[in-house]
């Protein structure tokens, strides 16, 4: 018994349909549609629509709680208002809760090195005063 190449019940049909190519009993085989080209999918600069979603800088939020956590709770807050904000159409807002959260970050980390050079000053500070008040006769 031989079955024909276009049998959609056959399990060993080594012989591929063609398009447009009827099977036993009229089963019409799906043929494989072709990707839209990329200049159709993709906005270009006069299309209009959403703009893309800001990105949330949760790294600067993360950088906040190492530095100068007091800020890390505005960064936080800000960053989760990202994606909502966006999604409801406030593009606006979107891109201000992702400029904040960037911002309180880097003023975070400016803290921190304001914070470390007034310790290394006054470190210094306090050796040179020790070494100027010590008594080099009494050793």
């Amino acid at each position: 018994m031989s079955e024909s190449p276009s049998n959609p019940e056959s399990s060993s049909n080594p012989v591929p349909p063609k398009p447009g190519d009827t099977g036993a009993y009229g089963y019409q085989y799906p043929t494989q549609q072709q990707p839209a080209p990329q200049s159709q999918s993709q906005p270009y600069a006069g299309q209009y629509g959403p703009p893309p979603l800001p990105p949330s800088n949760a790294g600067w939020a993360v950088a906040a709680v190492l530095f100068f956590w007091p800020l890390a709770f505005a960064a936080f807050n800000h960053v989760h208002d990202v994606y909502p904000k966006w999604a409801m159409g406030d593009y606006q807002g979107a891109q201000y809760a992702s400029d904040r959260a960037k911002a309180l970050g880097k003023i975070a980390l400016w803290i921190w090195v304001a914070l470390i050079v007034v310790f290394v000053i006054g470190y210094a500070i306090l050796i040179i005063a020790l070494v100027a008040n010590s008594d080099t006769s009494s050793w």
